[in-house]
């Protein structure tokens, strides 16, 4: 009886080793084929919950700079910034930085390695081309590594710095006005993500060949009143090259570029 066991397990033994340990080609196909499609299910789940959580980043961020914004006012009698300079090519929109360094936990001179003013998502922007000064060319750098926005992907409204060359009175904006004047503060912008003011979206990016521009392209904003969301912004083709900062929206949208 125990010979006849043994040899039971002597045959079991042979069995296992003689069996293939490998996957065939057919299982190994299914395999493959399984993985691809479980890999196609999940990437756009993966993709868009990378997306959220850099809009998450970029929300916070908009929320520092603008509680730096109002402790800056709180000390200069209730007056937002102003343009410090004139030679930097969107001192409206930029130079605010600079003032708010003691305010927002930062010292020292302007670096490209500000982080609280980088937003994850700023990838790339637009300029001009070098053969027109009305064309633009998509350029795969982010607008903080830029010198010119003064290593910032974040703008203030600071638009009513510069003045409309056709009605000859200042654009729209909150520059070096009493933050407590604003008639409307909880839809008056603050500062936005620097392609709110040109109707392009790092979050929702598309690239059409002439101009960049897109009505409602979605953007980070933080407001007079201290709240931040994420909205869409108005563009009117209609008014030619103008930027959406140059004019307040029609109605139906929560914010307005205006002071009054």
């Amino acid at each position: 009886m125990r010979n006849n066991g043994m040899d039971c397990l002597n045959q079991v033994m042979r069995q296992s080793a003689n069996r293939p340990s490998a996957l065939t080609l057919i299982e190994l196909m299914i395999v493959i084929s399984v993985v691809g499609v479980l890999g196609a299910l999940l990437l756009p789940a993966i993709s868009k919950a990378k997306r959220s959580a850099k809009r998450t980043v970029c929300l916070n961020h908009a929320r520092q700079i603008s509680a730096g914004v109002r402790m800056y006012a709180d000390d200069m009698e209730d007056l937002g910034p102003s343009k410090t300079s004139g030679k930097k090519s969107l001192d409206g929109w930029t130079a605010y930085k600079q003032l708010l360094r003691s305010y927002v936990g930062q010292s020292g001179a302007s670096s490209a390695d500000d982080r609280l003013f980088a937003c994850p998502s700023d990838t790339y922007h637009y300029g001009f081309t070098p053969a027109s000064p009305t064309a633009y060319d998509y350029i795969a750098e982010p607008i903080h590594k830029q010198r010119w926005s003064d290593y910032s992907s974040y703008g203030f409204n600071g638009g009513n710095t510069r003045t409309n060359p056709l009605t000859g009175v200042p654009f729209p904006g909150i520059a070096g006005r009493k933050l407590s004047a604003i008639k409307d503060p909880s839809k008056t912008i603050l500062l936005a993500e620097l392609p709110a003011f040109y109707c392009f979206s790092w979050h929702e990016p598309q690239r059409p060949t002439f101009p960049h521009y897109f009505n409602n392209a979605a953007n980070m904003a933080a407001f007079v009143d201290g709240h931040v969301g994420y909205i869409p912004f108005f563009y009117d083709s209609k008014q030619g090259q103008n930027e959406a900062w140059q004019y307040d929206p029609p109605a139906g949208y929560d914010y307005k570029w205006s002071a009054d």
